[in-house]
């Protein structure tokens, strides 16, 4: 079924205090999907965001970011009496900012919170949750430091688990109910956007952050050394977006133990990720194949070597345990045959970006041809988070580029509308049963709303933020109609 979606980060959506939650804006945010004939909602990550604020370096795999709680919500339930605006009209999010203002305002609906059977029915459904609640309370007791470097009390719990934990027992509660509310508030949106035909896309990382209760309670599924620092980290080779490479600082897993114990670690991440999403995006899909190794001496990610995994006994286990599950191969970037294979053995849709497809030179243009139009099984993009938005991607282009792009369009009989409108359209015209545009492309904005650029920490990366759906409600009828004219309506 060919249908059109839309990548919006949660954090991006408008909002009375800061940030983009679960709360009112995000039910009207669906409304208006349906009512321009879309038909899926990518977002970012959810997990608790950590260094630089990036969803693809969270505390935690399973865990949601106590920023997305809709103060609304809490209110509604009587577990807050008013709230007072916050940066309503802000542009960008303020992480720090925002997290100081909403957090009193969640620990005091969490003193009027009375436990229940459907808290202790969650709390006991999912084994992580208290894990994560013990993480995240000995972090916020150590200043928000890596777990690498708390007192020896604190640091080897994760590996011995016996401590009395009486004293913290508060504390940990207080985490729980931040991930019992967030599931329930996120639960109630995705059964709203079922109700309107909307089906709601996830995203996680293929690596988990060494700040993270994965790999605390978990070291022995990493290369790790005595200490729990990383011996080797991910990342990627010199490529379009760097020319020393993209040095993560992610450990790498022990794929070999792994492998010994069914992918245990790797069934229980998506277990829960699957309860929350119809379909799931996993960042990285090369490293399936083969992962980059680099030394953590390494300042760069110049040096490292090409490691083999074992792709196929991992899908192969994650089939047999879901055989419902629907994966988003992210297969982006200089890959070897083999990660195509792998891919198209579980029959995965990968992704093509436009923007990398159409090649901007004379003779590519002269045979006319569609290299990215050879299967349905794909989900074709404008761009990612990490591209340039189109409108800032054609303006840093050379005046023969610019040239060369518009005259292959007008090949594909696009002629009206902005350049960028043009590529919107020839996306949604691709055999890809899915064309997913972000939407500061159908905004038509530049790179002032571009939302994150690969090899750069903090601001202004994650922080673009809607300041309302005007715009958005204009293009309307325009996107509406390109859906019923590209057959994804």
């Amino acid at each position: 079924m060919r249908k059109s979606g839309i990548l919006l980060a949660v954090s991006s959506l408008p909002s009375n205090y800061g940030i983009g939650d679960f709360g009112p804006q995000a039910y009207e945010w669906l409304r208006l999907l349906k009512k321009a004939g879309v038909k899926a909602w990518q977002v970012l990550p959810l997990n608790p965001l950590g260094y630089g604020n990036s969803p693809y370096q969270p505390y935690s795999s399973n865990a949601m970011d106590e920023l997305y709680l809709s103060l609304d919500t809490l209110k509604k339930e009587k577990l807050l009496q008013s709230i007072k605006p916050f940066q309503k009209t802000s542009k960008s999010v303020n992480y720090d900012a925002v997290r100081q203002f909403k957090t009193p305002y969640i620990q005091k609906a969490f003193q009027a919170f009375k436990p229940h059977r459907e808290f202790d029915s969650f709390i006991k459904s999912n084994s992580w949750v208290r894990k994560y609640a013990i993480f995240i309370t000995f972090k916020k007791l150590n200043q928000l430091r890596l777990w690498t470097e708390w007192p020896k009390e604190y640091k080897d719990f994760g590996n011995n688990p016996t401590q009395n934990l009486s004293a913290f027992e508060s504390r940990i509660q207080y985490e729980m109910f931040i991930q019992f509310k967030l599931f329930q508030q996120w639960t109630s949106l995705r059964k709203f956007a079922k109700k309107l035909g909307i089906e709601l896309i996830g995203d996680i990382p293929i690596y988990v952050g060494i700040d993270s209760d994965d790999v605390w309670f978990n070291q022995d599924q990493f290369l790790l050394d005595a200490e729990g620092n990383p011996t080797h980290i991910a990342g990627v080779p010199p490529d379009y977006f760097s020319k020393t490479g993209q040095r993560w600082g992610n450990p790498l897993y022990r794929w070999d133990k792994m492998e010994k114990d069914g992918f245990q670690f790797w069934l229980q991440r998506l277990k829960y990720n699957a309860t929350l999403f119809d379909t799931i995006r996993i960042d990285h899909f090369r490293g399936f194949d083969t992962y980059w190794k680099i030394p953590v001496s390494c300042p760069t990610a110049v040096e490292g070597a090409w490691i083999e995994a074992p792709g196929y006994a991992l899908f192969n286990a994650l089939k047999k345990e879901y055989p419902r599950l629907n994966i988003i191969a992210e297969d982006l970037g200089d890959l070897r045959p083999q990660v195509l294979a792998l891919r198209d053995h579980f029959k995965l849709p990968g992704m093509k970006i436009i923007q990398f497809v159409i090649e901007l030179n004379p003779h590519q243009q002269e045979r006319n041809d569609k290299p990215y139009l050879t299967t349905s099984n794909a989900v074709a993009y404008t761009g990612t988070h990490d591209n340039q938005t189109t409108l800032g991607w054609f303006k840093q282009m050379s005046l023969e580029s610019q040239t060369i792009l518009k005259r292959y369009l007008k090949k594909q009989g696009l002629t009206k509308g902005s350049t960028t409108l043009q590529m919107v359209t020839f996306t949604l015209q691709s055999l890809a049963n899915l064309a997913v545009i972000p939407l500061q492309d159908i905004l038509e904005l530049d790179d002032r709303a571009r939302m994150n650029t690969p090899g750069t920490v903090g601001s202004p990366n994650w922080e673009w933020k809607l300041v309302n759906f005007n715009l958005f409600n204009k293009k309307i009828p325009l996107l509406k109609k390109l859906n019923k004219q590209t057959k994804r309506a």
